[in-house]
């Protein structure tokens, strides 16, 4: 055993030397550049501005990460080195500049880049404006090459973000909980994509129908229902979702009997729209009821229509694996393992972060545009828009630890 372990360390000397101890914090942070600040910007697509004149919409585009910099008491802009940022006891960000465009009926008026926040930027990540630099270049900068990077410099500190342990995403976990006295069966799926995360429950009733809870529904939904509305009609299409052993499917009959009355999907999708916006018109129930569909459940394996079959399945593999473990065939899954855990690194936690301060700055922006009647145009959005949501927002989160 102890010759084993010697043996590692080889391997991980090479590892750490090829990759170096901040790899792992550089890579997230880089994807969540990359990629996750597209993709946040497309969830919200484009912006409705109603004025009671002239409505027109806002179409959201392209992002890009400018170079580090800061504006000096004169107004002039310089870029900043990593150095310059702790000696002056200033951030080290970059500006976050988003492509807007003014469209009227049908039609693009103006395009423009507007400013919408400073990004903290990781010394060392792509970003950073040390990347490219060699060794005799950092020198003569006043840094270090042998300095790792990974961390950030907010007023001029080097903060590090610490990452958080979390149950794995996209993954079934079932447990047999003690509630009330009583042991209750669920199965969970925290289904996670980049800034935004959705948890699915299903769990098991004392009259053996397994209903689910998902977020954006005040109630629980049938799971059979739920199945049904994604696409799986019959009784037979749902039941071998589930499973192919009888003994399985004998554990449905609950289920299927309280999902009678709700022989469709289109039945089903009703079924669900009454019950999570009641009292309203029924074609904004019915829109209401395919949003949570398509969004607000398991958003890893799309977020369209032609996703729903797929999540139909997938639920009927949790389904299955609760039964399973109802019939005490499986054990309850061991939240503490560390194959049911996942490390969250600052680029996941920034873009959690990201997503909800852009939507305030959507919201906000929306609000001072209808507020100001007829001026529009892309100056009218420029000037609708307070970068400072966005940064104070990033800043204070690593500033301070507080990532709520």
């Amino acid at each position: 055993m102890g010759e084993n372990y010697t043996q590692r360390w080889p391997v991980i000397q090479d590892i750490l030397r090829r990759e170096g101890i901040a790899r792992q914090h550089l890579t997230s942070f880089d994807e969540f550049l990359d990629k996750g600040l597209q993709s946040i910007i497309e969830e919200v697509g484009q912006i409705e501005i109603e004025n009671a004149e002239y409505p027109y919409k806002i179409q959201l585009g392209k992002i890009k990460l400018q170079q580090p910099r800061m504006m000096e008491l004169d107004g002039s802009i310089t870029h900043v080195t990593p150095a310059e940022a702790r000696l002056r006891n200033i951030s080290y960000v970059a500006p976050i500049m988003m492509e807007a465009s003014v469209v009227e009926d049908g039609k693009t008026l103006e395009t423009r880049f507007v400013h919408i926040g400073d990004m903290p930027v990781m010394v060392k990540s792509h970003a950073c404006i040390l990347n490219t630099f060699t060794d005799q270049k950092l020198i003569e900068h006043q840094e270090d090459p042998r300095d790792p990077g990974g961390y950030f410099i907010i007023n001029g500190s080097e903060r590090v973000v610490v990452g958080l342990e979390d149950l794995s995403y996209n993954k079934i976990i079932v447990d047999a909980e003690k509630v009330g006295g009583k042991i209750v069966h669920k199965a969970k799926v925290y289904s996670s994509i980049i800034g935004y995360r959705a948890k699915l429950e299903l769990i098991m009733k004392d009259d053996g129908m397994i209903v689910a809870k998902i977020p954006g529904s005040p109630v629980d939904i049938p799971v059979v229902t739920l199945m049904r509305a994604l696409g799986l009609e019959s009784d037979k299409d749902i039941a071998g979702a589930v499973s192919l052993v009888d003994e399985i499917q004998d554990h449905l009959e609950a289920s299927f009997e309280k999902a009678g009355d709700v022989p469709t999907s289109k039945d089903a999708i009703v079924y669900i729209s009454k019950r999570i916006a009641p009292g309203m018109l029924e074609e904004f129930q019915i829109k209401r009821a395919e949003t949570l569909l398509d969004w607000g459940l398991l958003p890893h394996l799309g977020k369209h229509p032609e996703n729903r079959k797929e999540k139909a399945h997938f639920m009927g593999e949790a389904a299955c694996k609760l039964l399973e473990l109802k019939l005490g065939w499986i054990d309850p899954d061991d939240k503490d393992h560390y194959g049911n855990k996942v490390i969250k690194f600052a680029g996941q936690m920034l873009a959690d972060l990201f997503r909800t301060a852009f939507r305030n700055l959507v919201r906000d922006m929306k609000y001072q545009l209808e507020r100001s009647g007829q001026k529009r145009g892309i100056n009218a959005v420029a000037a609708a828009i307070r970068p400072g949501i966005v940064s104070d927002k990033l800043n204070n989160a690593i500033a301070t630890g507080n990532w709520g």
